[in-house]
């Protein structure tokens, strides 16, 4: 699928957008990037841009980090000496722009929506959210592996909340021989847990049922692992919260009790930036090339 004659912008983020830049060259699109001073190399095919709103008319597509874009219009870069800041004057210059972006906050959406610009937030998307599932199990196995000095195998582990990670997880963890038990409210997420082989157990006995386990894999964004029930778990238990920051976990009395917790809601980006890269850009490009001139 080419994107002839389409101008795209990639604003700051980290090697996910490097991967994201050369698909787009690669699928014959204009790319040009912001953010990106201290490249070791130039990637071939695109062109280095200031972030001043006089550059930046024109652009069919503006591709933002998956963090997005702080509260006070700060854009994160793993490639530039300074900040980036975007400022109303910026947004006002992006007319006609689609804009990209991981996840949105309110600083964000209240720009799109002044200027009339369309937002397309990725990981809402479910095509985005699923496939990010596999790097984001891998990235938790190595974690738990990394961080313990127990084998999975023959191990306790818990998955709380069984949507598309946990979905992905579970079984992954049983593949390497775990004993896996799977929390979760909704009954066809307990049906589809007993139909893949696993323990299923409702949220709600969390507490009686979360003594035994060694490792605990949390995929809720909502306080599951609050005080009282870390109270009934031993201490050389481990707890990875892949839930979306803060987690769902209380952390500071997680340390009291001298358990091992750990929040990591971006694994993709962490442990596979190629691989999520290409999840992302691969997307992108359907997007953009739906986009009507």
């Amino acid at each position: 699928m080419l994107l002839t004659g389409k101008r795209v912008l990639i604003v700051g983020g980290d090697a996910r957008q490097l991967t994201i830049a050369r698909t787009l060259v690669e699928r014959d699109a204009a790319v040009c990037l912001a953010g990106y001073e201290n490249l070791h190399a130039p990637l071939p095919g695109t062109r280095l841009v200031d972030l001043a709103p006089e550059t930046l008319a024109g652009f069919d597509a503006v591709i933002f980090p998956a963090k997005g874009i702080g509260e006070d219009g700060a854009v994160e870069s793993l490639f530039s000496p300074k900040p980036l800041l975007l400022r109303e004057a910026h947004f006002r210059a992006l007319r006609g722009a689609v804009l990209y972006t991981g996840i949105a906050g309110p600083y964000l959406r209240e720009q799109a929506m002044k200027f009339g610009l369309p937002l397309v937030v990725l990981f809402d998307r479910d095509d985005v959210a699923i496939l990010n599932a596999v790097p984001t199990a891998e990235g938790a196995i190595m974690f738990a592996i990394q961080h313990t000095d127990i084998t999975l195998h023959g191990s306790d582990a818990a998955v709380i909340g069984f949507g598309r990670v946990g979905m992905t997880l579970a079984p992954r963890l049983r593949a390497l021989g775990a004993r896996v038990r799977v929390f979760a409210r909704q009954p066809e997420a307990l049906a589809r847990a007993y139909e893949m082989g696993l323990e299923p157990l409702d949220l709600g006995a969390l507490r009686s049922e979360i003594r035994p386990v060694d490792l605990v894999f949390n995929t809720v964004p909502a306080p599951i692992l609050t005080a009282d029930v870390l109270a009934e778990m031993k201490p050389s238990a481990f707890i990875l919260d892949l839930a979306s920051a803060p987690g769902g976990t209380d952390f500071l009395f997680a340390e009291k009790r001298g358990i091992r917790a750990l929040l990591a809601p971006s694994l993709p980006g962490l442990v596979a930036p190629k691989t999520a890269g290409k999840i992302l850009a691969d997307v992108l490009t359907r997007l953009i090339a739906a986009q009507k001139p």
